[in-house]
């Protein structure tokens, strides 16, 4: 018999952390499992991540304008109908719908999965999203990647402990090491080279980390800055960049086919986010050996090996600063140990292997987690 096929929901397939797992796990799976893919915006960029020859299709599913909610969930069952996939994955909030539709029987085996919120509840998550995932996903597998949000699942939206899972994010640690070929990232200047790997969107706060840059730059730090990825942002930044005297030793280096690459080329690493769970960029940058200075958001102190954790701060350009300046005024060796102790917490604790072992055991354990394969196989 064909494979089992699962119909993943993705508010977008760009390129971001639930999407890079979801490539991963789709990889690591190769021809287990047949794959479509609705992506609610269209784009589905994070397909280049994908091995050629895997069984993975994109659904359209277009935007009505002016459609009302009853109406579409009734398009969401039709589509769901006529795809017939013997399983269905929900991907944070922005594809909360699909799971409503799922409500009514038949009811298709159902994993939503949650990596964390927007900037509209990055100071608090809204209560009627609250309650909506309270009653919603009652029925459901609720994956978590982040301790921060498996209490946020069991105490806030109140779901039966029964029905949550605890997987931690892995990363492929043979492709994010610090053996092998560097990118060429021509950033002018003098000093440690720090890099930020992010889409440019507001809840990034990449201005955070300039203002930060500067502000260490200004105590006698020498620091160079490359920014790593594309967004809406950009021409605001590179604005704000200019402004705050960094265009001498910041570029914008936009999208790079190769991250594992541009990671060996950098010297420390930096998160600026205003709201992060357990971001892959700081576990890449783990994996390739790297000290970070971060915002202490989620799950992102205690992802640090132990000698890190100081350098994983308060949302504030003047702390991230210091932690940037502290970074740069340990000698290079000091500097090393710090990436050597965060490479040793990766192999440790965030293998891809081991998340995708996990991964699996959801779909093909005989627990009936989510559901047993053997019977569609």
């Amino acid at each position: 018999m064909s494979a089992p096929r699962i119909l993943h929901v993705f508010p977008s397939f760009a390129v971001g952390g639930a999407q890079v797992r979801a490539a991963a796990l789709m990889n690591h799976w190769g021809g287990a499992f047949r794959h479509l893919v609705v992506s609610l915006d269209g784009r589905m960029d994070c397909r280049e991540r994908l091995r050629p020859g895997l069984a993975v299709e994109a659904l359209p599913f277009p935007a009505l304008p002016g459609e009302a909610l009853p109406a579409r969930l009734r398009r969401i069952r039709r589509t769901l109908a006529a795809a017939r996939p013997d399983a269905l994955v929900t991907s944070n909030w922005g594809s909360i719908e699909w799971a409503m539709a799922n409500l009514w029987p038949p009811r298709l085996p159902h994993l939503h999965m949650e990596d964390g919120f927007g900037p509209d509840e990055a100071a608090g998550q809204l209560p009627r999203r609250v309650w909506t995932r309270r009653l919603v996903l009652r029925r459901s597998r609720v994956l978590l990647p982040s301790r921060t949000l498996l209490g946020a699942a069991r105490g806030l939206w109140r779901l039966p402990e029964a029905r949550l899972l605890y997987v931690p994010n892995g990363i492929d640690l043979r492709r994010f090491s610090p053996d092998g070929p560097r990118a060429a990232l021509e950033v002018p200047g003098e000093g440690p080279l720090v890099g930020t790997v992010a889409a440019l969107r507001a809840e990034k706060n990449i201005a955070r980390l300039l203002h930060a840059l500067a502000l260490a730059r200004a105590g006698g730090a020498a620091l160079r800055l490359a920014v790593i990825g594309e967004g809406p942002e950009r021409p605001m930044l590179e604005a704000l960049a200019g402004e705050l005297g960094l265009r001498g030793c910041t570029r914008f280096l936009g999208h790079v086919p190769d991250p594992a690459a541009a990671y060996r080329a950098l010297d420390l690493f930096a998160l600026s986010s205003d709201t992060e769970q357990m971001p892959f960029s700081v576990l890449e940058a783990m994996g390739t050996a790297l000290p970070v200075a971060a915002t202490a958001v989620g799950d992102v102190p205690t992802l640090l090996a132990e000698g890190n954790r100081p350098f994983a701060v308060a949302l504030d350009p003047a702390a991230l600063g210091g932690a940037l300046a502290g970074l740069a005024r340990l000698e290079p060796a000091a500097r090393h140990a710090l990436g050597a102790a965060n490479r040793a917490r990766a192999e440790a604790e965030f293998d891809e292997e081991v998340m995708a072992a996990r991964h699996a055991a959801l779909w093909r354990g005989d627990d009936g987690i989510l559901y047993n394969a053997r019977g569609s196989s």
